[in-house]
């Protein structure tokens, strides 16, 4: 699933790693640093942004392993 972002989210007592516009998720995790990490992993891998999410739902921490879809430049 090539250029889909990466997400990790909450489910139940575990932490999902989720392409956008997938229904099953690539990966659960125990740990929040372990989904983390494969994200991380699968978002380098295709060069898409990685998403994390917290138990509110809210986006709590977001990186850019490719172009950067907000052109910012440091």
């Amino acid at each position: 699933m090539a250029n889909k972002n990466v997400h990790v989210v909450p489910h139940g007592d575990q932490w999902h790693v989720l392409r956008e516009g997938a229904h099953e998720p690539s990966s659960a995790h125990d740990d929040l640093e372990d989904a983390i990490a494969a994200g991380t992993a699968e978002a380098k891998q295709d060069t898409v942004e990685l998403l994390v999410h917290g138990r509110d739902g809210q986006i709590r921490m977001r990186n850019s392993y490719g172009e950067d879809p907000r052109g910012v430049k440091a």
